[in-house]
């Protein structure tokens, strides 16, 4: 034995794992906004709502929170520590929140730092909640949370989906491993896909929820290789007797296997909000270039008063390879203009002539006539 003097390094899994979490803490350029979605009740929608957005607060330093726009009676507010009877009615109707604390008041905080604003207890209520009220939600939340999810209802035509769906920058949708609820999942993004939605289905995370425990009625692999050919990703939660429960949701008191099956959804979803570009609900998006492993360590983001790059910035030129190794940039107080520099003005040249062609040189001698020059003797 070595008595530790030989360092084996870190294990596969444990290299996969800090993979993991460097993935999940990548900055992020706004807010994100991920919606999860499921045309079928009883697939585990709200359960990855809360394990997923566990598993992002629990690794991340921002603030990130849940919104239940479900108008049938949603239970996303249950799954988490009741710490308010305030709902989403309840953040529109306050004129007064200027600050983070002032909705803070509005939530509940799961042990993991999540935060869930819940929806209205009454049907009638809920079921007025219209786009108009969620984008409304939307402009108060971008303020003061990185990352916003939405527990969607069942159906994709109640009066919020236009709104949840037209400002989410991904989606995730949730099916069950059985026949029936990968039908749906199908129906699901063909319904997207008819509605002007190719973007998020084309950037979609499918989530496999198994609420039974045993082998699936149905081929995983099958199922998986589906919806790989549809989506960008597909994740396979396994059965935990913790979630089953329909209680409150702790990442702690989860299987090791079925936490980690939420710490890789949340890397799989975080791909997406690579700084720098345009995230996937947005014009040019092609995805994190190849290579890609996050900001470096101790980046924190633009400067004070960055704006971005000039308009009509179109990046570097084609081969660009970056500033020489060693470069430290301009010395202190460079100024890329003096202020007040002139224009040097242009030469004067005499008139009647083209600018390209100089005058012709002037001498002091008169050149002998030709009659004085004697002939050249051209023998050899």
């Amino acid at each position: 034995m070595s008595g530790g003097l030989i360092n084996l390094g870190q294990s596969k899994s444990q290299q996969q794992l800090d993979d993991m979490i460097a993935r999940i803490r990548r900055p992020i350029a706004g807010d994100f906004r991920l919606a999860v979605l499921s045309l079928k009740g009883g697939v585990g929608k709200t359960t990855t709502t809360v394990g997923l957005g566990s598993a992002f607060a629990s690794l991340r330093g921002d603030h990130v929170i849940a919104v239940d726009a479900n108008p049938d009676f949603g239970t996303l507010g249950r799954r988490v520590p009741q710490q308010t009877g305030s709902t989403v009615r309840s953040l529109l109707n306050d004129p007064s929140i200027t600050r983070y604390a002032d909705v803070r008041r509005h939530t509940s905080q799961s042990t993991s730092h999540l935060e869930v604003l819940a929806s209205e207890r009454d049907p009638a209520v809920s079921e007025s909640f219209s786009a108009d009220d969620y984008l409304e939600v939307i402009g108060i939340l971008e303020n003061y949370y990185n990352i916003i999810m939405t527990d969607c209802g069942t159906g994709l035509m109640h009066s919020a989906m236009e709104g949840v769906l037209s400002s989410a920058t991904a989606i995730v949708l949730v099916t069950s491993p059985a026949v029936d609820g990968a039908e749906s999942a199908a129906a699901t993004l063909d319904w997207l896909n008819a509605h002007g939605y190719q973007r998020l289905v084309q950037q979609a995370v499918v989530v496999v929820s198994a609420s039974k425990p045993g082998n699936a009625p149905i081929d995983l692999d099958m199922l998986t290789q589906h919806f790989l050919g549809r989506t960008r990703a597909v994740q396979i939660i396994p059965f935990d007797d913790h979630l089953a429960s329909g209680a409150q949701i702790d990442l702690d008191q989860m299987n090791r296997d079925t936490r980690n099956a939420f710490l890789e959804l949340a890397a799989t979803v975080s791909d997406s909000f690579n700084p720098g570009q345009p995230g996937p609900g947005f014009p040019g998006f092609q995805g994190p270039p190849p290579g890609y492993q996050g900001p470096p360590p101790g980046y924190q983001g633009p400067p004070p008063g960055f704006q971005g790059p000039p308009p009509g910035y179109q990046g570097p030129p084609p081969g660009y390879q970056g500033p020489p190794p060693g470069y430290q940039g301009p010395p202190p107080g460079y100024q890329a203009q003096s202020p007040g520099l002139q224009e040097y003005p242009a030469t004067r040249l005499p008139d009647g002539l083209p600018p390209q062609y100089p005058a012709a040189p002037q001498y002091d001698y008169e050149p002998a006539p030709p009659e004085a020059i004697p002939p050249a003797d051209h023998r050899f």
